[in-house]
């Protein structure tokens, strides 16, 4: 069985979502011994956002420079990997309402007709509706379900949808929220996150 790791967060060691989701990783490796796991920190090693020239550059006579050649072996690359997991946690930090761009750049080369997903006459079918993925949401304040908020949270939302898209419509979300509003709010959502990850069902 395979899992692949991705943090989005630019914070290294400071960041909640990274601690959560490392919590995750560790809770369900140790429950499957022999669980196979790929890490892809999005900060340390950014993934280019998409480019004409990217996209030009997956035709069949494309001509392509060494940097553009690069990029799209890179595409490849992280599509096999998402492709291969069976389980697939994110680090998702709330960056400005949405998700860092970081983790936006690794979402574009995912979402790839007729890999993750395909059209047809009654509309997008996704085609990896067996993955197991599970997220951790960091926000500084509180965007939850009821809050004067809720309407600005563009990264749980969107992550729903996206994963949605390709067919996985129920992904594991544990939140840690209002971060940012004092050092013991901080903590109490750090808890109650790992708590969560602790909590969750064995690979």
């Amino acid at each position: 069985m395979k899992l692949l790791h991705v943090d989005g967060s630019i914070l290294g060691d400071h960041s909640v979502s990274r601690a959560v989701s490392a919590a995750i990783v560790t809770h369900l490796t140790a429950g499957t011994p022999g669980l196979d796991v790929t890490y892809r920190d999005l900060a340390a090693t950014p993934i280019p956002h998409l480019s004409g020239a990217y996209l030009a550059g997956h035709q069949p006579n494309a001509t392509n420079t060494p940097d553009i050649q690069h990029d799209v072996e890179l595409g490849r690359s992280v599509l096999a990997e998402f492709l291969a997991a069976d389980i697939v946690v994110i680090g998702a930090p709330l960056y400005n309402f949405t998700i860092s761009s970081q983790l936006k750049a690794w979402i574009d080369r995912i979402l790839v007709a007729g890999q993750t997903f395909q059209y047809t006459e009654s509309g997008a079918v996704g085609l990896v509706p067996q993955k197991r993925v599970i997220v951790a949401v960091a926000r500084g304040g509180l965007y939850g379900a009821g809050t004067p908020n809720a309407a600005a949270e563009h990264a749980e939302t969107y992550l729903r949808v996206v994963l949605g898209f390709i067919g996985i419509t129920n992904p594991e979300i544990i939140v840690a929220e209002g971060i940012a509003l004092g050092p013991d709010a901080r903590q109490k959502a750090l808890d109650g996150a790992l708590k969560a990850a602790s909590d969750l069902p064995a690979a």
